[in-house]
C-alpha cells in the first residue's frame, strides 16, 4: 500500500506551474484518448473472444483442435512488438503500401491510416483477446450443446438461444476476461508510445523525464489509479448482484456439426484473425531479425541484453513466489477476515499501471536513501552517495508488486488441493513445523509454484514501462532495446529482441496446453 498512498497523496501537494500547464493543456485530451482507446479495445475483444470462444467450443469444425490453442499463441507476443510490426507493414512506407501503389498506380488515398486511434484500437485488441477467449471459452465448455437444447426447446432459434441463454451465463466469466483487458490497456506504455498516441501513461513518462518533473508525474499517476480503482469498484458492484448455475456434466456433450457453408464462414473468420494477430507478426519479425542478423549483428552487444533480462526475470520470479507462498501458507493456518484483507491487498497490484508502480516505488525510495545517507555521514563521517536508487532493488520490489498476483493464483489453487485430512494424517505420523512443510506443503505446491514462476518471469521479460523508468544506467533489457529502437523507426533492428521475448512467452503458453485438456 506504500506506492499506492504516496502517488495519491501528491494530489495534496502544491499545485506546480508544470502540473497546471498539463491540466489546462493535456489533461482533457488525455481523459479522452484513455477513454476511447479502452472502449475500443474492449468492445473489440469482447467480440472476438466471444465469438472465437463460442466457435471452438460448440461447433465442430475441420481445424477445431489445432485452433483451440493456437489461439492463445497471441499472448505470446507483446502489445508494443505487434505494435511496430504493424506500423513497419503498414505505414505509408511499409511494404503493403508501397507494392500496392506500384501495382494501381495510385496514391492510395483511401488506404486507412495505421497511426491512428483505430490504429492503436485494432493492434491492442489483436494483442489482448486471448485473455476473454480463455475465459469466454471456459464458461461455453460448462454449458456445451445442451444449453441450446435447452433453448430450443423452449421455442427459442439457435441463434437467439445464444443471445438469451449461453451468453448470458457466461457473463460472469466474460467480465472478468474484459476486466484483464481493461487492465492491460490503461498499463500499456509500449504500445501507445509506438503509435505515439497520448495517453496517462506516456504522460506521466513525458513529465518525468521530458519535464524533470516528479511531483507532476506523480500528480498524473495519482488520477489514474483513482480511475482504475472507481472501475474495480463497479465491476465487483455489478457482479456481486448475479447469481449464475452450471451443469457439471454439460461439457461433454456433442458438438454441432456445421454446414459446408458455415465451415467455411467460420474457418476464415478464424484463420484472419490467427494470421494477422500472432502468424503475420511472427513471419515478419524473422524476416527482420534474419536481415539484422546479417548486417551490423553485435552478439556481446545482445547476449548482455538476454543476460539482464533472464536474471531480472528469474530474481523476480524467485522472490515474487517466496513471498506469494509465505502469504498463501499464512493464510491457511491462520484463517480470518484480517488475514483475508492482507492477501488481498498484497495483491491488488496488477491493477496498477507500471508507470504508476515506477513512481510510487521510486519516491518513497528515493526519500530511504537520503535518510540513509545522512545517517551514515553523521555517525561515521562516511559520505555513501546514493546506496538504494541505481540499483536493480527498485525494479525487482516494483516487479514483485505488480506481478504478485499473478503468481498467486496458481499457487493458491495448488494450496486448496491441501485438505486438513492430509494435513492431520502427517500429524499423527509425527510431522510438525518445518518438517511437514518440507515433506508435505512443499511437493503439493510444487506445480503451482513453477507455474506462478513461469507466468511471473515471461511478464517480467515483456514488462516495459517499470524497466524503462527504473533501471540503473547502462542496464538496458531486451524490452528496453525493443522500444529504443522502435522509437528511432529501426524495425529491423528490434526483431531480434522481440522474437527472443516472444519465444520466452511461448514457455507458459505450452506449459498451459500440456497441463489442460480439450
Amino acid at each position: 500500500m506504500i506506492p499506492v498512498g504516496v502517488v495519491v497523496s501528491s494530489l495534496f501537494a502544491p499545485a506546480g506551474d508544470i502540473w497546471l500547464h498539463l491540466v489546462e493543456n493535456t489533461l482533457p485530451l488525455l481523459l479522452a484518448n484513455t477513454f476511447w482507446l479502452a472502449l475500443g479495445v474492449m468492445l473489440g475483444t469482447g467480440l472476438l473472444g466471444v465469438s472465437l470462444a463460442w466457435f471452438t467450443a460448440v461447433y465442430e469444425f475441420p481445424g477445431r483442435r489445432f485452433f483451440t490453442w493456437a489461439l492463445l499463441l497471441p499472448l505470446a507476443i507483446p502489445a508494443y512488438v505487434t505494435a511496430f510490426v504493424a506500423l513497419g507493414l503498414f505505414d505509408f512506407t511499409g511494404p503493403v503500401q508501397t507494392t500496392l501503389r506500384t501495382w494501381l498506380d495510385s496514391d492510395l488515398l483511401w488506404f486507412p491510416d495505421v497511426r491512428s486511434r483505430m490504429g492503436v484500437i485494432i493492434v491492442m485488441t489483436l494483442a489482448f483477446y486471448p485473455y476473454v477467449y480463455l475465459l469466454a471459452r471456459n464458461a461455453f465448455l460448462s454449458q456445451g450443446k445442451r444449453s441450446l437444447e435447452v433453448a430450443q426447446s423452449l421455442g427459442f432459434t439457435r441463434r437467439a438461444g445464444f443471445y438469451k441463454v449461453a451468453l448470458p451465463m457466461a457473463r460472469p466469466w466474460i467480465a472478468g476476461g474484459i476486466m484483464l483487458v481493461l487492465m492491460e490497456t490503461l498499463a500499456d506504455f509500449g504500445t501507445v508510445a509506438v503509435f505515439n498516441y497520448d495517453t496517462f501513461t506516456t504522460a506521466i513518462y513525458k513529465a518525468w523525464f521530458s519535464l524533470f518533473s516528479l511531483s507532476a508525474a506523480s500528480q498524473l499517476a495519482s488520477l489514474l489509479i483513482i480511475i482504475v480503482f472507481i472501475l474495480i469498484v463497479l465491476e465487483q458492484q455489478f457482479r456481486a448482484r448475479m447469481r449464475y448455475a452450471e451443469t457439471k456434466k454439460s461439457q461433454r456433450a456433442n458438438r454441432i456439426q456445421l454446414s459446408r457453408h458455415h465451415q467455411y464462414l467460420v474457418i476464415s473468420f478464424i484463420i484472419t484473425v490467427w494470421f494477422f494477430a500472432f502468424l503475420l507478426p511472427l513471419i515478419q519479425l524473422v524476416h527482420w531479425a534474419i536481415q539484422s542478423m546479417t548486417a551490423d549483428f553485435d552478439l556481446q552487444r545482445y547476449l548482455e541484453f538476454l543476460w539482464h533480462s533472464i536474471s531480472l526475470a528469474g530474481l523476480a520470479a524467485l522472490i515474487t513466489c517466496i513471498a506469494v507462498t509465505m502469504i498463501v501458507y499464512s493464510a491457511r493456518r491462520f484463517p480470518g477476515k484480517t488475514m483475508q484483507f492482507a492477501m488481498r491487498t498484497a495483491t491488488i497490484g496488477y491493477a496498477l499501471p507500471g508507470a504508476v508502480l515506477a513512481i510510487g516505488i521510486f519516491v518513497p525510495l528515493a526519500w530511504l536513501d537520503g535518510q540513509l545517507s545522512d545517517l551514515i555521514l553523521q555517525l561515521f563521517q562516511i559520505e555513501t552517495g546514493l546506496l538504494i536508487q541505481g540499483t536493480i532493488i527498485i525494479m525487482l520490489l516494483a516487479y514483485m508488486i505488480r506481478f504478485m498476483a499473478v503468481s498467486h493464483y496458481p499457487i493458491h489453487g495448488a494450496m486448496e488441493r491441501i485438505t486438513p485430512s492430509i494435513e492431520e494424517a502427517a500429524m499423527g505420523m509425527g510431522m510438525h513445523g518445518w518438517h511437514m512443510i518440507r515433506k508435505i506443503h512443499l511437493p503439493i505446491l510444487r506445480s503451482g509454484i513453477f507455474t506462478g514462476a513461469a507466468l511471473v518471469f515471461v511478464d517480467v521479460m515483456k514488462e516495459m514501462p517499470i524497466t524503462l523508468m527504473t533501471r540503473p544506467f547502462g542496464w538496458d533489457t531486451l524490452a528496453v532495446r525493443v522500444f529504443e529502437m522502435t522509437s528511432e523507426g529501426e524495425w529491423e533492428q528490434a526483431a531480434i529482441p522481440a522474437v527472443t521475448l516472444i519465444m520466452a512467452g511461448l514457455l507458459p503458453i505450452l506449459f498451459f496446453m500440456r497441463k489442460t485438456e480439450d
